[in-house]
């Protein structure tokens, strides 16, 4: 992984631009994600150099089955990543990429045992067949979403139809 692979687990600024009915409650760094850039594999940096690997994967468990959870912060200081000091970086595999979407967005900006958490994809940790596998799954998520919507304006139609007469 070179240096340019890095780039994007940069963490954005939060938006202040945004009209105000559109802000919501909370303040958020606008980024959008298309399905290549969704993972199953997840970096969490700013966990406190504390030994916490045990309690980061009860807090990640909540979430749905997991494959792994392993500490990177040597690898990717070695490939030229500026990370916060004393901290370091876990590298988290779920088996579902739902759960994955799930933990990211309840635990990115969230304060752990004193540091603030921030969370991003990790796509370069994936392999061809886990990347195959999840536009396969996307393509009949879209087909699905297809069909429903198609029998939904169907319906509709025929009560238009229906009231005229």
């Amino acid at each position: 992984m070179s240096s340019d692979n890095i780039a994007h687990h940069k963490q954005f600024k939060y938006c202040t631009t945004r009209l105000q009915y559109r802000q919501g409650r909370e303040l958020k760094a606008v980024k959008v994600y298309t399905v290549a850039n969704e993972s199953l594999h997840l970096l969490c940096f700013g966990v406190p150099k504390i030994n916490l690997h045990n309690e980061l994967k009860h807090s990640f468990r909540r979430f749905g089955e997991l494959c792994h959870v392993r500490n990177v912060t040597q690898e990717l200081l070695d490939q030229g990543a500026e990370l916060e000091a004393f901290t370091e970086v876990f590298w988290i595999k779920f088996k579902k990429i739902f759960n994955a979407r799930k933990a990211k967005k309840f635990l990115d900006a969230k304060e752990f045992y004193g540091g603030i958490l921030h969370i991003s994809y990790a796509p370069e940790y994936e392999t061809v067949e886990e990347l195959r596998e999840k536009l396969n799954h996307r393509m009949a998520e879209v087909q699905y979403r297809l069909k429903v919507n198609d029998k939904q304006c169907k319906m509709m139609k025929t009560e238009e139809n229906g009231e005229d007469k």
